[in-house]
This record gives structure tokens, sequence and C-alpha cells, in this order.
């Protein structure tokens, strides 16, 4: 799904067959999980392929490294050079990206002095596809913000994102909805949440979540269209009476909700203001124009 014998990738500063590129069995991210990483999508255009917010990703990139305390010496210019780079080479335009910046060989528990970059791209449909999502709430909490760098993309984040798609699955659910310590809603395992009631659309804050690129388009859009947009803390309670709500994320792209805990959602998702932003976000990706919005189709 992910390479093929023609299948080349970028790895520190060679080009490389994907199929038989090697790593250290030693590294530290592979033992302890402190590495770092992005998902970046291109799409094909009228304009040839484009990478949509390669600057955004690429500064969190660097940002994560940071927070990490991995050394890693790239610039932003440079990282996308090179992803324009691996898609020609790999001939694709639809296409997921993904940087992976890992650490080198090191058992204790500091960071190593060295670093790895990888960057590797495929065909990937939508993460969650196009069926309407069932949500369940999870069992499993995001992982408290001062336990760790929550606004760092880190590899080991993901293993609390695995235990709660799994359990979620097995209790015959599409997804989860993981909550914060206190209670209140925070994010799904791999993607921002919002629901919509009475023409407003509400996101918990940041704090105990990821702050989304894809997130932060919606906030953009929002502003543009003149739909209003509250950051606050709820409970699962006040999301059960919802107009409507869906996620968003570079993989899943904004994906609609059908219902959280058997909670139904009262308006047919074609009308909700996440099908007007789902159908404004496959606009601005594909014609690449920043101010294109329209309100209704």
């Amino acid at each position: 799904m992910y390479y093929n014998q023609d299948t080349i990738v970028y790895l520190d500063g060679k080009w490389v067959s994907g199929a038989n590129a090697t790593t250290n069995l030693y590294a530290q991210t592979l033992h302890y999980g402190n590495g770092v990483f992005e998902g970046i999508r291109s799409y094909e255009t009228e304009n040839g392929a484009q990478i949509f917010k390669a600057k955004e990703h690429y500064e969190r990139l660097l940002y994560s490294a940071k927070a990490m305390h991995i050394p890693f010496n790239y610039t932003v210019d440079k990282l996308i050079s090179l992803s324009y780079e691996l898609l020609k080479k790999n001939k694709i335009e639809d296409a997921y990206i993904r940087p992976l910046l890992y650490q080198g060989e090191e058992m204790s528990l500091k960071p190593a002095k060295e670093s790895h970059l990888l960057l590797c791209a495929w065909s990937w449909a939508k993460y969650l596809g196009d069926k309407k999502v069932r949500l369940v709430t999870s069992s499993y909490e995001r992982p408290n913000p001062k336990s760790t760098n929550i606004q760092a993309k880190v590899v080991g984040h993901y293993t609390n994102s695995i235990l709660a798609t799994k359990e979620a699955q097995q209790k015959g659910y599409d997804e989860a909805l993981l909550l914060d310590s206190q209670g209140y809603v925070a994010e799904g395992p791999g993607a921002n949440f919002f629901y919509e009631k009475e023409g407003v659309l509400y996101t918990c804050p940041l704090g105990n979540i990821l702050s989304g690129i894809t997130r932060q388009t919606v906030f953009e859009m929002a502003e543009a269209l003149g739909y209003p947009l509250i950051e606050k803390y709820f409970t699962p309670d006040d999301v059960y009476n919802a107009d409507g709500a869906f996620f968003t994320g570079t993989a899943a792209e904004i994906a609609p909700i059908e219902s959280l805990d058997d909670y139904t959602f009262k308006k047919p998702w074609e009308d909700t203001i996440g099908y007007i932003f789902s159908k404004n976000y496959q606009k601005l990706v594909r014609e690449h124009k920043s101010n294109f919005y329209e309100t209704a189709y």
C-alpha cells in the first residue's frame, strides 16, 4: 500500500529505494517513541501538484523537533523543495506526504546526538472515507498536557490514538472521541472535533489537543463566510443535541459525523455548515485559491 519496487524516498540526504531503505535497530525513536512527524497532502490541480499549507506543516515540524530536543538543520524552504522533488520522482500528484524525523542510536533517557530525516509519499484516500462516522466516547483520555508537549507532533503520542481507535472498533463504532482529564471533549485519535448547534460552530480550545492545520483552515473559512465559531469547553452531553458535527485533519480532511454514543445528530449532513465547509475545502485545495469560498451549492 505504501511503497513498491519503484518507490523512491528521501533518507538522510539521499534518494533511495523505499523497498530497500533501512534504519538502525537501536534508534531511540524505535525503542522510546522520541521522534516527530507530519502528515501533509498534495493535490492534483490545473497547475500541477500543489502541497496544501506546506509552510505551516514544516514550521510545525521544526517546532516539534525543538520541543523534543531533536537536532535538525533543515529549513522550511528546503523541506518544501524536497517534497516537490519527492512527488516528481514518484510521479504522483494526489498524495499523502510523510516527513519523519527520528532519533539515532541512544538507549539512555536523553535525546540522541543525531537525527535522521525520512520523506516518503503514497496515494491515500481520505482517512475515514466518505461515509458518515459513528463515534463513541472513549474510555481513554488525551495525555495530560503537563506530562508532555501536546503541541509537538510526537511519534509516541499516537499509542494513545491506537488504543482509542481499536476500542471503538471493537465496540462496533467507526472511531473514538477522547475527553481530557476533566471530562471535557478533546479530539479524535487523529483529528480535531467540531459540532454545530443553531447556526454556531463549537470546538474546544487549545491545551489538551494538537493545534491542527485543517482546524485552523476551518477558522479561516468561518471568518470568510461569516459563521460564528466559538472555542469553549463542553461535554459529550452538550454534543448529543447538536445539529451536526465533523472531524478535521490532513488525512481525514473534513469528515462528516453521524452520531455520538448512538445519539444521531438532528440535521442531515447535506444541510449542515460542515457540509458547506467540506465542499469549500475541496475547492480550496484543488484550485489552490486562499480566498475561494462560497456559502451554498
